[in-house]
């Protein structure tokens, strides 16, 4: 404590040799001269609790609203908790760390009572404390305060800076964001989807979020972000939070899988575009050494025998379920790593259910992952950041970026083949609209809770999400009757959003065409099926058929897969295994946990982030201004982390 006091009050923040040694001879001196009590009430006023707190009288009032003199027992061993980590351990910017927050409080509880300072009977009346909701400035509204809280977070995260020093201030952060892209992508969002609801008129209007994120795939930028309506009414960053399935937008990942590996149907054919499946709804897989596995396709329809290339123009399900097993669905899992996606991603579990896009990944994730695919199998983690300077003058090193071969191009351009074939005969037709050469995919969440578009052309890919949460619950809610349509689909409203986005960012750029290396055969397209229905899926994903494994709805189509190649029951390259629960999240996006909740700057479902305390620059809107950070804006970050806060399906 005498170190960090030292830290605190007597010495610059910069992790220095130099500083190390004032800090302990500082140490051993104040250990001589001032007494254990004053000491620690020192530590206390000077100590960063998170919500732009120094000082135990700020944190009493930012966390309780109270004096410090007049703090409960237990109020003051939750601020007392809150030290080692403040941003994680506030339990309203963060409930999926409730958990976590509870052990450590019951820790200073238990040991007050060892120590004397609280007798047994007090400690056992005691119960955990909830702080109230923290209050965000009017300087955070529209995009900007989604924005400071993703970048904060995402240097934090990435060790580029502590978040104790950026809550000090003096920071000025040039994001990747482009002004004329985020004004684009918000006027999309208006355009396509918030002018057509009707929240007087119809209640489910007031579930709608929407979400989104676009990255350069040459360079892993993200350019343009959708988070929500406005920061001080809508808290949750809806581009990076990971608690909605991403439905059949994670198909293109499992046909990747296929062509890397070499795979083979069970009657031994090498999958390529044109290798024929069943498409029968509700067909158990073959191969599959776990339990029964036979979801339905979207509306129940049967296909027959198509190619891989229809089944994915349609979405079927029973194609994709037989197809994971065919390649082995522990190596599909590992794709989609490759791709982008954090092993972290919750429901992200090796099983046949993996093809229908159970896995709840963000749409930046998502972006990142599409953005490999338009590079040919490259990969770049995606960067927010474009400089950091310190007090105008002092430039901050960031990690060096690197870009590595994820999957190899002939399986990146053979997938690509097939979702251009989406866009021109499938669900993704909507992005025709565009102008240009795209490929894409569409996606729809189990019950209507979320439909997706995902897709690129060679300059831009970009990830659109709907998602229905109820506004004072958080609880996940269908989009049946949503803009008085009968259900939300990614070909819809999301492909939309996606067509008139890109559209104008990439407007006065030339047109590009896509320079694909394809597989050995796929430049062939075998003649459609006979026996194939003319029409593509088109609505939710109607259930997994297995109730132990998570459904997840499609909007073209999802439910259950099976293979159309001879139904052998030879065991697949995975064999056996039963989904599990993955581990939760936490990196510079949202971890898995608990449910979020509306209300509240930092808090619950549309949890923000901290309040934040000094914006030095104060643009406004995105890429303008400072706190935005979008278009090379610079952020005075002396906000504290946002939250995403997912919750599992």
């Amino acid at each position: 404590i005498t170190q960090q006091y030292v830290k605190n009050y007597y010495l610059a923040q910069e992790q220095t040799v130099t500083r190390k040694v004032k800090e302990f001879f500082i140490a051993i001196k104040l250990d001589r001269e001032k007494s254990k009590d004053e000491i620690l009430e020192g530590y206390l006023n000077t100590s960063f609790f998170g919500r732009g707190a120094y000082g135990i009288q700020a944190a009493a009032q930012a966390y309780f609203g109270v004096d410090a003199k007049d703090l409960t027992a237990a109020q003051g061993a939750y601020l007392a908790s809150l030290l080692n980590a403040p941003s994680q351990y506030d339990v309203v910017a963060h409930p999926e760390n409730k958990p976590a927050a509870e052990a450590r409080w019951n820790y200073v509880m238990n040991g007050m009572v060892d120590k004397g300072w609280l007798s047994a009977s007090d400690r056992a009346a005691a119960k955990f404390p909830k702080p109230k909701q923290s209050t965000v400035s009017t300087n955070m509204s529209g995009q900007r305060g989604y924005v400071v809280n993703i970048v904060k977070k995402y240097l934090i995260e990435n060790g580029i800076v502590d978040e104790e020093e950026l809550g000090r201030g003096g920071y000025r952060i040039t994001t990747t964001l482009q002004k004329d892209k985020q004004d684009a992508f918000v006027k999309a969002v208006d355009d396509k989807l918030m002018s057509q609801l009707d929240k007087k008129e119809r209640k489910v209007d007031t579930y709608v979020r929407a979400g989104g994120a676009s990255v350069d795939p040459k360079t892993g930028k993200v350019v343009a972000m959708y988070n929500g309506i406005d920061y001080v009414k809508q808290y949750t960053p809806n581009a990076t939070r990971r608690d909605f399935q991403v439905g059949s937008t994670f198909k293109p990942f499992v046909f990747t899988s296929a062509v890397e590996n070499h795979s083979e149907t069970q009657s031994g054919q090498t999958i390529n575009p044109n290798t024929r499946y069943d498409g029968t709804s509700e067909r158990p897989v073959q191969g599959w050494a776990g339990g029964r596995y036979a979801p339905e396709n979207e509306d129940q329809r049967d296909y027959g025998n198509v190619t891989v290339r229809e089944a994915t123009d349609k979405s079927i399900n029973a194609v994709y379920a037989q197809m994971a097993v065919d390649v082995g669905s522990d190596k599909v899992m590992q794709t989609a790593i490759d791709l982008g996606l954090s092993k972290n991603t919750p429901e992200l579990t090796p099983s046949p259910s993996i093809a229908l896009g159970v896995a709840t990944a963000s749409p930046l994730d998502m972006a990142e992952a599409y953005a490999t695919l338009a590079n040919h199998g490259r990969h770049s983690t995606y960067t927010l950041v474009e400089k950091v300077m310190k007090d105008g003058k002092q430039e901050v090193e960031l990690p060096e970026r690197r870009e590595h071969q994820a999957v190899s191009r002939e399986a990146a351009d053979t997938t690509t083949s097939v979702l251009r074939s989406v866009v021109q005969n499938g669900t993704a037709s909507a992005a025709q609209a565009v102008g240009r050469p795209a490929a894409a995919k569409t996606g729809t969440a189990e019950e209507d809770t979320a439909a997706w578009f995902a897709g690129y052309t060679p300059d831009l890919a970009t990830v659109v999400a709907v998602m229905g949460q109820d506004p004072k619950t958080a609880a996940h809610k269908s989009l049946y009757g949503a803009m008085g349509l009968p259900r939300i689909n990614g070909g819809g409203a999301p492909a939309e959003i996606w067509s008139q986005y890109t559209r104008n960012a990439l407007k006065g750029e030339p047109v590009t065409d896509f320079d694909l290396q394809l597989q050995a055969g796929a430049d062939v397209t075998a003649p459609p099926s006979s026996d194939a229905s003319d029409e593509p899926g088109d609505g939710d994903e109607s259930g997994s058929g297995d109730p132990d494994t998570p459904s997840t709805g499609d909007e073209d189509g999802s439910g259950s897969d099976t293979p159309g190649d001879s139904g052998s029951s030879t065991p697949p390259g995975d064999s056996g295994g039963t989904e599990s629960d993955p581990p939760s999240t936490g990196g510079g996006t949202p971890g898995s946990g608990g449910p979020s909740t509306e209300p509240g700057p930092t808090g619950g479902g549309d949890s923000g982030g901290d309040s934040g305390d000094d914006s030095s620059n104060g643009g406004t809107g995105p890429g303008g201004g400072d706190t935005d950070g979008a278009g090379g804006g610079d952020t005075d970050t002396g906000f504290p982390g946002v939250p995403v806060t997912p919750r599992r399906q």
